[in-house]
C-alpha cells in the first residue's frame, strides 16, 4: 500500500496544468493509463525485492527498475493493442513521466536511456514470442545480466551504447 501513498504524494506536487496533462491521458486512453500505473507498481515491487539498497536512488536497482518498467508496460500494452501503438504510447508516457517529475539532467539521461533499453529489449523479443504470451518473468534474468555490465556515468556528455544500462551511484 506504500505505493498508493507514493502516487498521491507525487500527484500533490504537480501544478494544475501538469495534473490536467495526467488526467487527459486517462481520458484519452483509460486502459493504457490503468496498465501503466499497474506496471509502475509491479516494477517498483520487483526492483525493491531484487535491489533493496539501490532501487530508489540512482544506482543499479534504479537502472533495472526503469528497463523492467518499460518491458512490462510494453507487455501489458501489447496484450490490448498493436506493438507499434504500444511502443508509441510507452515512449509517450515514460517521457511524460520525466517531464512531470523533473530530475537533474544526469538523472534524466539515465532514466531515459534505461527506459529506451527496456523498450528495445522488449521489441527484440517480439519476433520469437507471440505478444499475447509474454509474462513479466521473461525479462528479469536478462535485465539482471545487463546490470552486471552497467556503466557508471558522471557526465551528461558521456555516450554509452544503447544496449548497456547506465547508473549514477
Amino acid at each position: 500500500m506504500r505505493f498508493i501513498g507514493v502516487i498521491f504524494r507525487a500527484l500533490k506536487t504537480l501544478t494544475f496544468s501538469k495534473l490536467l496533462k495526467v488526467f487527459s491521458i486517462g481520458i484519452m486512453h483509460p486502459l493504457f493509463a490503468f496498465l501503466y500505473t499497474y506496471a509502475s507498481l509491479k516494477a517498483f515491487q520487483k526492483a525493491k525485492e531484487l535491489y533493496p539498497k539501490t532501487n530508489s536512488n540512482s544506482g543499479i536497482g534504479n537502472a533495472f527498475r526503469h528497463a523492467y518498467w518499460c518491458c512490462i508496460i510494453m507487455m501489458y500494452f501489447c496484450k490490448v493493442s498493436s506493438p507499434e501503438k504500444a511502443l508509441k504510447w510507452c515512449k509517450r508516457l515514460t517521457n511524460m513521466h520525466e517531464d512531470l517529475f523533473p530530475n537533474k539532467p544526469l538523472e534524466t539521461k539515465m532514466d531515459l536511456h534505461n527506459n529506451q533499453l527496456g523498450m528495445d529489449y522488449f521489441m527484440s523479443l517480439l519476433p520469437g514470442v507471440h505478444r499475447q504470451f509474454f509474462e513479466s518473468s521473461f525479462f528479469i534474468k536478462e535485465l539482471q545480466e545487463k546490470t552486471k555490465d552497467a556503466v557508471l556515468i558522471t557526465s551528461v556528455d558521456e555516450e554509452v551504447d544503447k544496449d548497456i544500462m547506465i547508473y549514477l551511484e
